[in-house]
């Protein structure tokens, strides 16, 4: 059977409009849902490019801010610069001004004095800064020396009135000190002090010959030295030192077995007849030994050499032989060695060991240690001290103490030495002392001077211990003494 195909029903041309128009209310409904959704979005799209536009208008504001103020400031700076250079070329040109324009020649003639100013200002200040100064630690020693020096807040003075005298006045003046026969035999003080002990008299002759324009020293003789061999005598001689310059000295011949030796020698010192007034002599006796170190026997010191009389005429002197402090109770003996470099201005102090020291100790032993005081005019700069040795009076030290010293004032300095024992509970013990330097009588004295004469090479040295400090040498009136006694201080 043959199937027959029906046609498709016909479309009614009001159903497509029916049905258009089904989709396009559905496609506004659609829309009007959301549509508040995209009013959100493109506010907040706007307000973040606002923000990021903000942000970036006020980097670039303040990045251009920055470039105005530093050139700005560039400009300032160089328009300051710039005045100063004319305020300079005006202060270093010529203080007349013209009305008239300038000629050519006179304008580089001007040029010429100006840069020659200039340069010799340049060179001036480079003259300054290159000159010598003074090292730091040499500063230091000058600052402390300066704090501890006790200066007077007043100075009392008065003013007078002199008479003027005329040359003709002074011709034929006589001295009628020259012609005092107590002059010839006189007893001087000067090296005699309250507690010093006596060793003998010294007798000895001063005048100044201005043909050779030098000090004539005539050694005469010694009375009554002391007995310092075991033969019970001493074989002395003299050794003259015309201070503070150590450049030379002399020394008599030795006399054998003999306490009132003749010496009848003379020497002269080249010395102009102006500086006799800072000088003083000192006479060194000591007994000669083969074969050890020779023992002094004492001092003589004379100062004031033109306070009495003028020196023309020879003048004779007998003075006291100061002794070295003879110690009471043994203390033990140290060893010190010094040496000075007067380029660096360097003292080196250098502990070596000690012997038979003073038993502290309920155990029959010592803790000692060392301490070094180093003085200047009398007053204490600094201090140093070595390493504590436990248990023995025999200590080795072998330690370097090292002080800044300039040149110019070694004159003044002096070491006060101090044997000290360590106890861990309590207060630590002075076992024993000695000092060291030229305003001291002693071992110390010649010491220092050896040390002196000897720049650059250490010079070792036995000190006895003692229970104060050896005797000074009396100072002026003008200058206060070292206290002798060195058990309380620590």
């Amino acid at each position: 059977m043959g199937l027959v195909r029906s046609p498709a029903p016909a479309v009614l041309p009001s159903e497509e409009a029916n049905h258009s128009d089904i989709a396009g209310q559905n496609s506004e409904d659609e829309w009007k849902d959301t549509l508040p959704y995209q009013i959100t979005a493109g506010v907040v799209i706007i307000v973040m490019a606002l923000v990021l536009f903000a942000a970036v208008s006020y980097q670039c504001a303040a990045t251009w801010r920055w470039i105005l103020d530093k050139t700005c400031r560039d400009t300032s700076d160089t328009e300051s610069a710039m005045a100063k250079q004319a305020a300079i070329r005006i202060s270093h040109s010529l203080p007349d001004l013209q009305t008239e324009p300038l000629k050519q020649e006179y304008v580089q003639e001007h040029k010429e004095i100006v840069k020659k100013t200039v340069h010799d200002r340049q060179y001036l200040v480079l003259r300054q800064t290159t000159l010598p100064i003074v090292p730091t630690r040499h500063q230091t020693f000058q600052r402390q020396l300066s704090h501890r020096l006790d200066m007077p807040s007043t100075i009392q003075f008065s003013i007078c009135s002199l008479e003027h005298r005329s040359d003709s006045s002074i011709v034929g003046l006589i001295k009628p000190e020259l012609y005092k026969k107590d002059l010839v035999r006189q007893s001087s003080t000067d090296s005699a002090g309250p507690e010093m002990e006596y060793c003998g008299k010294l007798h000895f002759a001063l005048r100044y010959d201005k043909d050779v324009e030098g000090l004539v020293v005539k050694v005469l003789e010694s009375r009554d030295l002391p007995i310092k061999d075991v033969s019970g005598s001493s074989d002395p001689y003299v050794k003259v030192y015309l201070l503070p310059d150590r450049k030379k000295k002399f020394q008599t011949k030795v006399h054998r077995k003999n306490l009132n030796p003749v010496f009848n020698e003379t020497f002269i010192f080249s010395v102009p007849y102006d500086e006799l007034k800072h000088r003083y002599i000192q006479f060194s006796v000591y007994d000669f030994d083969r074969f050890s170190r020779h023992d002094l026997i004492g001092h003589v010191v004379l100062k004031g050499l033109l306070d009495s009389t003028d020196l023309q005429q020879e003048i004779e002197y007998t003075m006291n032989i100061l002794c070295p402090p003879q110690d009471k109770v043994d203390l033990g003996e140290l060893m010190l060695s010094l040496c000075y470099l007067p380029t660096a201005g360097r003292l080196t102090v250098t502990v070596i060991k000690g012997r038979n020291l003073k038993a502290m100790d309920i155990t029959g032993k010592s803790d000692p240690y060392v301490k070094v005081y180093l003085l200047c005019q009398n007053k204490r700069i600094k201090k140093k001290k070595t390493s504590v040795k436990k248990n023995t009076l025999s200590p080795v030290y072998n330690e370097a103490l090292v002080f800044d010293v300039p040149f110019e004032n070694v004159e003044d300095v002096s070491l006060i030495v101090k044997v000290i024992d360590y106890d861990r509970i309590g207060s630590n013990e002075l076992m024993g002392c000695t000092a060291i330097g030229s305003s001291f009588i002693g071992i110390g004295r010649e010491h220092w001077l050896e040390m002196l004469d000897n720049p650059r090479r250490p010079v070792a040295q036995w000190y006895t211990l003692t229970e104060s400090i050896p005797g000074h040498i009396p100072q002026t009136s003008n200058s206060n003494p070292i206290s002798l006694n060195c058990i309380n201080s620590r």
